[in-house]
């Protein structure tokens, strides 16, 4: 049997990490590289980030994965972010999505194998013994 931190684990299944990572970063990608318009634009990049980090944020709190408790507000606070320059609120300039694609290549490496490679896989789940 899985130690219970794993067996939580959403990454550990490899249906729902494909529906809840992999997908979204397919659709991601695709809509970075198509000419889609800045509204749609907005709308796939919002929904993507907001599916990732909510995920992320639930996946720490379910079974303690290190690397979910940076990489979920990091997602939600990059699909603001997102959202804000699609609406013409933030203005991040003429290469604003470029800018955006950028930070998240970024931060979604440095968030996520750095913070696993120091602090281990999981922190230590309080309902191990359950």
């Amino acid at each position: 049997m899985k130690p219970t931190n794993e067996w939580r684990d959403i990454l550990s299944n490899p249906m729902v990490t494909v529906a809840v990572f992999w997908l979204p970063t397919v659709a991601l990608v695709a809509s970075a590289s198509l000419d889609i318009g800045q509204g749609w634009r907005t709308a796939i990049w919002t929904v993507v980030l907001t599916t990732m980090g909510a995920a992320c944020v639930a996946n720490a709190l379910r079974c303690g994965r290190v690397h979910c408790y940076a990489s979920g507000p990091f997602f939600l606070v990059m699909a603001i972010v997102t959202l804000l320059y699609g609406l013409g609120v933030a203005p991040l300039g003429r290469h604003g999505w470029s800018s955006i694609t950028l930070t998240v290549l970024v931060g979604a490496i440095v968030l996520c194998c750095p913070p696993e490679a120091f602090l281990g896989k999981y922190r230590r789940w309080r309902g191990a013994d359950r």
